[in-house]
């Protein structure tokens, strides 16, 4: 069992950047693939990005690369979404996920995960 727990949302203006931190319990964190999803009012719930289980592989929405970055400290248990040029178009409940699925490719599929946060709120103003 893998719990987790978001942190760091929040409101910023259009241009800023958020950090987000997802804890995670538990001492097998480094065996689990890590991802990024978010869900706006009256939309169906969005990847964003993930992270093999060392760290080594990610992949990212194209509406999201080159902005966001994901990141993972297996020693912490804590994966990591750095988030700049923040846009309105990105306000959504955010949430993290593990997975135990090892081909990164397949997880941009929400199917794939197997433990969900709660979400954290980002609303970006324009």
């Amino acid at each position: 069992q893998v719990q987790l727990v978001e942190s760091g949302g929040g409101l910023v203006q259009a241009g800023g950047s958020l950090r987000l931190s997802c804890a995670a319990s538990g001492r097998t964190f480094s065996s689990y693939a890590m991802g990024w999803f978010r869900q706006a009012p009256g939309k169906e719930r969005e990847f964003v990005a993930t992270i093999s289980w060392s760290g080594g592989t990610t992949l990212y929405a194209d509406s999201v690369k080159g902005r966001f970055t994901i990141s993972r400290d297996n020693a912490k248990n804590t994966v990591y979404l750095q988030m700049n040029s923040l846009k309105p178009e990105d306000t959504a409940v955010y949430y993290c996920a593990a997975s135990r699925v090892g081909a990164v490719p397949v997880l941009v599929n929400p199917y794939n995960y197997n433990y969900w946060g709660q979400g954290t709120q980002v609303t970006v103003s324009s």
